[in-house]
């Protein structure tokens, strides 16, 4: 016997693809970068360990840590302060906290779709109920407020909203993010704004809803792809006082606090240099643009805005399963669109966190399995 709000979710469907694959073959289906975490962070590390910083942390994180959020943050135009923040294992745990803070039994969250595949088992772990709000290729798979409005009912409690966008690369506009934030002020709901990618974006600005109105949204963030520090399992929200608290309470019991050791790399990554996003993000764009290159012929696809993903959706009668497993048995391993909602049916998440030379070697792969 188990409880029903796990019953009713499975496993990543990204997993299962990882589960069939050759020892040989080439991962676009990372969702991680590929470079090694900078020096100047490990060595932060090295000498937190040799100074013995090896036990608890106060519950919602070490002092300087919160201190480098706020400062970070207040780049973006968001003005947070000590209670507002909390350093969290991951994301991951800030979005899971998030959710059951919120949302009570039945109430409903508005989530993106296709969208992140964490989105909506969470919720329903938090006794929510998941609500799809589309979005599209004519609008470059940007969440628009009207898909929103459509959808919100009086059971609306949250949105959550993803900028850039996984599996999509998509990137909300000032004016997107501005309709959010009047719709949740007018039919009394919060904003989950998951902002893990907001380093990587090519030609436009990252946007926070935080900065136009605090006392609606959760930020939700890591240091995890813009350090390239996803095994670090550092993360942060930034959320109103009064559910910051709440956050804490649930994050002191399952948690007690994010590692120590993680969090003292976390300071250095964003107080450091950064030299080494900068370079990242340099060749993560040269990589889209050799990606979309070999996408100009075989597939339909939208220019992603930011992260590291195209989503593209290729001209065969198969369904995204059947492809990512078509493309697997070539060598190839890919995510299927479908894992990422029921929009996601006949696209596939493409990674370009690989080297060109492989990126290169696994297009000759997929073009021979669709002619």
């Amino acid at each position: 016997m188990v409880a029903q709000r796990t019953s009713c979710i499975s496993l990543s469907g990204i997993r299962e693809m990882f589960a069939a694959v050759k020892p040989d073959a080439i991962d676009l289906g990372l969702g991680q970068p590929d470079f090694d975490t900078p020096s100047h962070i490990k060595m932060a590390a090295k000498r937190a360990i040799e100074e013995g910083c090896s036990g608890y942390t106060p519950n919602k994180g070490l002092p300087e840590l919160i201190d480098a959020i706020i400062d970070y943050y207040a780049g973006y135009g968001v003005q947070a302060r000590e209670e507002n923040v909390l350093c969290t294992s991951g994301a991951s745990e800030g979005l899971h906290l998030s959710l059951e803070v919120l949302v009570n039994p039945g109430d409903e969250v508005i989530v993106p779709d296709p969208g992140f595949v964490a989105y909506r088992p969470l919720t329903y772990v938090a006794g929510g109920v998941p609500v799809r709000a589309q979005v599209l290729p004519d609008n470059d798979f940007r969440l628009m407020p009207d898909t929103v409005a459509d959808v919100i009912t009086n059971k609306t409690r949250a949105l959550i909203i993803n900028s850039p966008a996984n599996p999509t690369g998509a990137v909300q506009r000032l004016k997107d993010v501005t309709a959010f934030v009047e719709l949740a002020n007018d039919y009394d709901f919060h904003i989950i704004s998951d902002e893990v990618y907001d380093k990587i974006i090519y030609g436009q600005e990252h946007v926070s809803p935080a900065c136009l109105d605090p006392e609606r949204v959760i930020v939700v963030n890591s240091v995890s792809k813009t350090f390239a520090m996803t095994g670090w399992r550092l993360g942060y929200t930034i959320a109103p006082a009064d559910i910051a608290e709440e956050m804490v309470k649930v994050h002191q019991y399952i948690q007690a606090c994010a590692p120590s050791i993680s969090q003292k790399a976390a300071h250095a990554a964003l107080t450091g240099p950064q030299d080494s996003v900068t370079s990242m993000v340099r060749e993560f764009r040269q990589r889209r643009q050799l990606v979309l290159r070999q996408l100009r012929n075989i597939a339909e696809c939208v220019v992603p805005m930011g992260a590291f993903y195209v989503f593209p959706r290729f001209q065969v009668d198969d369904t995204s399963f059947e492809l990512s497993a078509k493309f697997a048995r070539a060598g190839v391993i890919v995510v299927p669109g479908s894992v990422f909602g029921r929009f996601g049916e006949g696209y596939v998440r493409i990674s370009y966190a690989a080297s060109q030379e492989h990126l290169n070697q696994a297009f000759q792969a997929i073009k021979k399995q669709i002619q």
